[in-house]
């Protein structure tokens, strides 16, 4: 069912390159792909010339601006066009084969081939999800009883997931959703016995994650946690101990070895193997903004998505299982990181994107979350809580059309300012939207005015 459903929504996926980050991602698989380099000057003058990337600060950033080793800075990361290559590469063979657009990397096919990977990605985050939050709830105890599926679907269209699927899915967040939730299925099997060569897969999944987008990596603390917690609850025997080294080991080669290809890339790039030294001065690690990256009115996690409200008393709900209760504890710890680095860059409040775009990564834990709160929800209780996930879901999808259609100021993003327009206007207006969204989607997006030099 729900692969039919993602087939039939494909033609809703945007086919569009606008913003910085976008194309530096983007920027990342053409030079890789055409250029076998990591000089991307000319891509982008490409989308500087062409008006697709002209933000405040753009010429100077990444056409003036030059690394160590005289390159174009790039602050994205190798991950998604590791992911994006190949659907890239079906783009390449069948602009070369038919000659339907130039095959110069840079045309619709290429494009559309990026968007439409981005939303596979996020797909495949949903079904691992789904099949992660049944292995939670089975070790809770509680029959599944369609509550993984359901909350599958929950998340899907109650976060800011469904926008970056659909709306804007050439940033990284759809792969990012995609390589946590393959880094947590992957988790929850190795735990098990923790082998060394279920240790070493889990490193190569966790060099992944930190290729696609850096602060990602944090994610593995939790499972870092969860061998020593196994560790110091094997009994401290010799034995135990020396079965659980090898696993060690194993999972930091594999972090190590899969990690290569970014490592070769900054080295290429900035002269040293690590991001921009400037990179580094945007983050103050005690996390200032780490409540308001959650509750500011205007940019908090729980006011644009407060469907993730449920999501953690869920996992609470599993904290509070003697079965899951370690299992439980590791999670809270993967969500408390992102909260942690959120809440320390400089950018906390990622101004003019929609929701809280960093969370997306959480996916997988949002989704066990859900399902591990229904688990224990009976008969009238567990009906009113479906109500409210479905205005939660509906409050998201309608923050997306205010968001898209400018009905929402963006400059001043105020989500709980917006909610008699989201449940007594916009409803009437949905149908003539989603008309105006296939027939005719441009219309959505505003020109770029160009920067002055």
């Amino acid at each position: 069912m729900l692969v039919v459903l993602f087939a039939v929504s494909l033609p809703a996926v945007t086919a569009r390159l606008y913003s910085s980050d976008e194309v530096q991602y983007f920027s990342y698989l053409r030079s890789l792909w055409f250029d076998r380099d990591v000089s991307f000057d000319n891509e982008y003058r490409y989308f500087y010339t062409h008006h697709i990337a002209q933000s405040q600060g753009y010429f100077e950033t990444f056409l003036e601006r030059t690394t160590e080793t005289g390159l174009r800075f790039n602050y994205g990361t190798i991950g998604c066009a590791i992911l994006w290559s190949p659907f890239y590469a079906v783009a390449d063979l069948w602009t070369r084969i038919t000659g339907a657009a130039p095959a110069d990397g840079f045309s619709r096919p290429y494009v559309r081939a990026v968007a439409c990977g981005s939303a596979f990605y996020a797909f495949l985050a949903i079904l691992l999800s789904i099949r992660a939050a049944r292995i939670a709830v089975h070790q809770l105890g509680q029959r599944d009883d369609g509550g993984a599926f359901g909350a599958g679907v929950a998340i899907w269209l109650g976060t800011p997931l469904l926008f970056y699927m659909y709306v804007a899915p050439p940033f990284s967040h759809a792969c990012s959703a995609f390589t946590v939730a393959l880094f947590v299925s992957v988790w929850l099997h190795v735990r098990r016995t923790w082998s060394p060569g279920g240790a070493f897969v889990l490193g190569i999944c966790a060099a992944l994650m930190a290729m696609v987008r850096e602060q990602d990596a944090f994610i593995a603390l939790g499972a870092v946690v969860d061998w020593g917690q196994t560790l110091v609850f094997s009994g401290m025997s010799s034995r135990k101990n020396h079965d659980l080294t090898p696993a060690a080991i194993a999972g930091v080669a594999g972090f190590l070895i899969g990690d290569l290809p970014q490592l070769f890339a900054y080295n290429s790039l900035n002269g040293f193997p690590k991001p921009a030294s400037h990179v580094a001065r945007k983050m103050s690690w005690y996390a200032p903004h780490g409540l308001q990256v959650l509750f500011s009115p205007e940019h908090g996690f729980f006011v644009w998505t407060p469907l993730a409200l449920i999501a953690i008393a869920g996992l609470l709900v599993l904290a509070a299982g003697a079965p899951t209760r370690r299992l439980a504890a590791c999670m809270l710890i993967m969500v408390a990181t992102q909260v942690y680095v959120a809440g320390s860059v400089e950018s906390w409040t990622v101004a003019g994107a929609f929701g809280q775009r960093r969370f997306v990564c959480l996916t997988v834990l949002l989704t066990i979350g859900v399902a591990a709160f229904f688990s224990v929800m009976r008969g009238l209780t567990r009906h009113a809580a479906t109500a409210l996930v479905v205005v939660l879901v509906w409050w998201n999808i309608a923050l997306m059309a205010q968001f898209a259609t400018g009905m929402m100021d963006r400059q001043r993003l105020e989500p709980a300012r917006n909610a008699r327009t989201a449940f007594v206007t916009l409803p009437l207006e949905i149908p003539s939207l989603l008309y105006r969204y296939l027939t005719d989607r441009q219309s959505f997006y505003k020109p770029p005015s160009r920067d002055a030099r």
